[in-house]
């Protein structure tokens, strides 16, 4: 595969196809002085027929196709590596335009199969159990980049749903990650379901607003602790978007089966799964239809944070139920 740098969707002189918008095909390819339907034929071979290479466009003339080739790479990255659990759990490592690495993970379950993709190289949202976060941050993906660890994922035939929640934190990437989700849902592009999409965010207000005005995939808001002090101190992002402010403004919108609010909250030993902390949960959501997904914290070096023990995560869900709140407990992968 091509190897890519830069952040501007070119090589030298050379723009990379994979991962345009259909109005950005548009205007390349009249700068080509192409018909204006040619950018819905390379669209179509992209996204829904998913070629490999510019000389695969049959319906393009032959003269058409060289003038691609000259100007244009494919941008897509085979896997570099992929480890596999015995669960059948299998994470890979992709190249990107930056010319670093991030992961996918692909979790195939009974009646579905996930792919957690990453939408930045680091973070910089900083929280204190999570290992990207260590990372610091070192880039935004494209589209493209987001868009090709579902497209050449080896099990991309099985996939059901899409997750953003990787490596980095997806609103603040938000231009790259709405057009990735266009580029996924548009019936130009993959086609998906919107309802098979969701988008993972510790609360970044403004990206929220755009994303609901954008899209209409599933949210998840990583909560963590409903007390302002303790959250604050594992998730810095609450200085600037206090989890009570991120509630209010979710509780102006309308939420239902076609799109889905969840919370997630990992749950760690006497930090934050007392039933104190299931009480002020419980008032904080109160009226969002929603659900809260217990998750298990599994450590990471020096850290002061254990997860919590499988009774006391069986406590709080019963704590958080016995209060109306539908809750789940996530399987540990």
């Amino acid at each position: 595969m091509e190897n890519l740098s830069g952040e501007t969707g070119q090589t030298g002189e050379k723009r990379v196809l994979f991962g345009m918008h259909l109005h950005e095909l548009q205007e390349f390819v009249s700068s080509l002085r192409f018909p204006k339907y040619t950018a819905s034929q390379i669209a179509d071979w992209l996204y829904r027929k998913q070629v490999g290479s510019v000389d695969e466009m049959l319906n393009l003339s032959v003269e058409r196709r060289e003038i691609l080739r000259r100007s244009t790479v494919m941008g897509l990255y085979a896997p570099a590596e992929v480890q596999v659990s015995s669960d059948g759990t299998r994470k890979y490592l992709f190249s990107t335009s930056l010319d670093k690495t991030v992961e996918a993970v692909y979790i195939p379950e009974t009646d579905r199969a996930a792919l957690c993709v990453s939408s930045q190289v680091g973070c910089r949202m900083a929280c204190a159990f999570c290992m990207t976060g260590r990372q610091h941050f070192q880039g935004h993906l494209l589209a493209g980049d987001i868009l090709n660890q579902i497209r050449m994922l080896p099990e991309r035939d099985s996939l059901t749903n899409i997750v953003y929640m990787g490596m980095g934190e997806p609103f603040d990437n938000a231009d790259e990650v709405l057009k990735s989700i266009d580029v996924l849902t548009a019936p130009w592009g993959f086609g998906m379901a919107s309802r098979r999409i969701t988008v993972s965010t510790v609360g970044v207000i403004p990206e929220i607003r755009k994303y609901m005005a954008m899209s209409k995939c599933h949210l998840a808001v990583s909560l963590h602790n409903p007390f302002d002090a303790e959250r604050e101190r594992l998730m810095p992002a609450q200085r600037r978007y206090p989890i009570s402010e991120v509630i209010a403004l979710l509780k102006t919108y309308e939420f239902d089966n076609q799109r889905r609010l969840s919370f997630e909250y990992i749950l760690f030993a006497g930090w934050n799964d007392t039933p104190a902390h299931a009480r002020k949960l419980a008032a904080l959501i109160k009226g969002l239809r929603c659900r809260v997904n217990l998750i298990r914290f599994h450590p990471i070096p020096d850290s002061p944070l254990r997860g919590s023990s499988d009774e006391a995560v069986y406590a709080f869900q019963r704590d958080l139920q016995h209060q109306g709140v539908l809750t789940t407990v996530r399987h540990s992968r």
